[in-house]
């Protein structure tokens, strides 16, 4: 199975959310895609930058956030697992740590007792390149406002509320990235 057949599989044609979906997640390729590009030395590998910035996002229909058409019963912050779950179950395991660890700069387990987060024990931040950037690129965008690629200060407010451990990892892929 290709990759990108998972998103016709769970999000029908002519569906809001499945516009929402692509259109945000073509912004945040894209973005992953031009940091790649800045970066030849990091010889990320394009082909599954592009894919699992396509994907990242494939759980959302899972959750409930209906500002946005997800319907779901999950709590927003679950989409990061719930896509990894479903990436898993159709053989695409490096794509599922994207998903899973994309969610914020990522969550520690240390965050998730904290903040008693709704997600499983378990350390949810990027640790390769390819999930750093899509992590980084996807924090540049929002699925409220779908053509407005955020500041770097915009992204970094966005944080803010889900601690500092995740602010200060996001500082670091900007001074390193961006």
């Amino acid at each position: 199975m290709n990759p990108f057949d998972i998103i016709d599989k769970y999000y029908p044609q002519d569906n809001e959310l499945r516009r929402i979906l692509v259109v945000h997640s073509r912004k945040v390729a894209d973005k992953a895609l031009q940091i790649a590009a800045n970066h030849p030395e990091l010889r990320l590998d394009e082909e599954f930058l592009y894919e699992a910035s396509m994907l990242h996002d494939i759980g959302i229909f899972k959750t409930h956030a209906p500002a946005i058409q997800c319907m779901g019963d999950a709590p927003y912050i679950c989409h990061g697992y719930l896509g990894a779950e479903l990436m898993r179950a159709e053989g695409f395991p490096r794509h599922a740590d994207v998903c899973e660890h994309h969610t914020g700069a990522g969550i520690s387990p240390e965050d998730i007792v904290r903040q008693q987060l709704p997600v499983p024990l378990r350390d949810m931040r990027p640790v390769t390149p390819e999930e750093i950037v899509v992590c980084l690129a996807d924090k540049f965008f929002s699925k409220t406002r779908l053509e407005q690629e955020k500041t770097v200060e915009q992204a970094r407010r966005s944080l803010e509320k889900f601690g500092e451990e995740g602010v200060k990892r996001f500082d670091c892929w900007c001074a390193l990235y961006l």
